[in-house]
């Protein structure tokens, strides 16, 4: 019998998530991936599995069960030993707004374009490219290496650091200055796609000659409302609004973590800097 994972009670959206799919951003795909790279790493890593195997990326509870053989499974890092036949609980997210399940072997979902993660917007990927509901099989693969319990330490209220620009000239004299010396709170609204965040309006001097041009994540995009939104996994591969900084990759998982209500302060660094932040943060989960 091939082992599979049931899922029996969902009480939240649950997506099949990875470490993404790079290089297809010219046939309009985003990268995707998990929402918090560091939390899915170290889930994966607590059951013997390379850091980008698929996983289950949930923001609510979940109740599911096993069958085919025995597994280890680890849930934010944390490991224990599920029997076949049996099944077993994981609570809603409690340190930010969403958790990791990861399986020994990995989801053995199929891969597309170079990743097995969900792409809503897309409706691909995953499993039927969809949230997971009650009843879906999800079939496990097999293999695996040495398990390493070792959690990725993130901080959910420090400063999130940004790299200026690239489109400082089509903004207000006062923008730039608004952005790294206010308080915003990340609003409800937020999802894969981008984080909404609530605070002063910051004011544009671009008069729609700005042409569309390629996004990334952790760029922060302003409409002409004066919100700022910083891009997720799932963004658009294009797009016309301004971009005023971009969140460094070292800080994706901190600020993407975040809860509705929680408070974001930005801090500028150099490019140079940003670069060895990220060679040191990602030797420690990538």
């Amino acid at each position: 019998m091939d082992a599979r994972l049931e899922v029996l009670e969902v009480g939240g959206p649950v997506l099949v998530q990875d470490g993404g799919r790079a290089g297809s951003m010219h046939h309009g795909v985003p990268p995707g991936g998990a929402l918090v790279p560091e939390w899915l790493a170290a889930a994966n890593r607590a059951v013997g599995n390379a850091w980008n195997a698929a996983a289950l990326e949930c923001y609510g509870r979940l109740e599911l069960g096993l069958s085919g053989r025995d597994a280890w499974v680890s849930v934010d890092g944390q490991s224990f030993r599920a029997e076949a036949g049996g099944h077993f609980s994981v609570p809603a997210p409690e340190q930010g707004v969403v958790r990791y399940v990861a399986v020994k072997g990995g989801l053995d979902v199929p891969e597309l374009l170079g990743g097995r993660g969900t792409l809503p917007v897309a409706r691909f990927g995953g499993f039927e490219g969809r949230a997971l509901k009650r009843g879906d099989l999800l079939p496990l693969g097999t293999g695996g290496g040495t398990r390493v319990e070792a959690g990725v330490a993130l901080s959910l209220d420090a400063e999130v650091r940004v790299v200026l620009g690239p489109d400082l000239g089509r903004f207000g004299a006062d923008a730039m200055e608004l952005l790294l010396e206010s308080t915003f709170t990340v609003s409800p609204t937020s999802d894969r796609m981008g984080m909404r965040l609530r605070g002063p309006t910051l004011p544009q001097a671009d008069e729609g000659s700005g042409l569309s041009g390629p996004m990334v994540r952790g760029a922060i995009q302003v409409p002409s409302s004066g919100e700022a939104i910083v891009l997720g996994p799932d963004h658009p591969t294009l797009g016309g609004y301004p971009v005023l900084a971009v969140v460094i990759r070292a800080d994706w998982g901190s600020l993407a973590a975040r809860r509705p209500g929680a408070s974001v302060r930005f801090r500028a660094v150099g490019v140079d800097e940003a670069r060895d932040l990220w060679k040191q943060h990602s030797q420690e989960w990538a």
